[in-house]
């Protein structure tokens, strides 16, 4: 079986409920969910849309994300309409790592299956994500 077709595992299914609990427990709400169209990732998306009362439909797939570079993360989000206020990516590693770590001071060594690197970014205009202020909120994963 390909990469892009595997299926999310019997720990990701018991943990993508429990992360999409947390975000909501800490008063997060998300507006967008950006997912790579491969299966795991895909199934992801749906598990925190649902939580967070979303249709499936809500769930904008982006090719581009699937084991994407942290260079089309900024892409991607740059081009983004601006009435999306708080945006939940669902991608891979090591990009989506790697693009945490551009982000903010904050440096992790790896973004676990279903871990949630969380930042604040002061803009109003998504095409200036770039630019903008970046700030650290959390860093949480299914075992801490």
């Amino acid at each position: 079986m390909s990469d892009f077709d595997r299926p999310l595992n019997e720990r990701g299914k018991k943990d993508a409920p429990k992360m999409a609990d947390r975000l909501i427990e800490k008063g997060i709400t998300i507006n967008t969910f950006l997912s790579s169209p491969a299966k795991r990732a895909k199934k992801t998306a749906k598990i925190f849309a649902q939580a967070f009362k979303k249709d499936e439909e809500d769930i904008v797939l982006i090719p581009q994300l699937y084991l994407a570079a942290s260079t089309v993360f900024e892409s991607v989000l740059s081009s983004l309409e601006s009435d999306s206020d708080t945006i939940a990516l669902f991608s891979h590693n090591p990009g989506i790592t790697d693009f945490a770590n551009t982000l903010t001071e904050a440096r992790i060594d790896d973004i676990p299956t279903c871990g949630i690197f969380a930042i604040n970014i002061d803009t109003n205009e998504w095409k200036n994500f770039r630019e903008a202020k970046k700030e650290f909120l959390f860093f949480d994963y299914p075992k801490a």
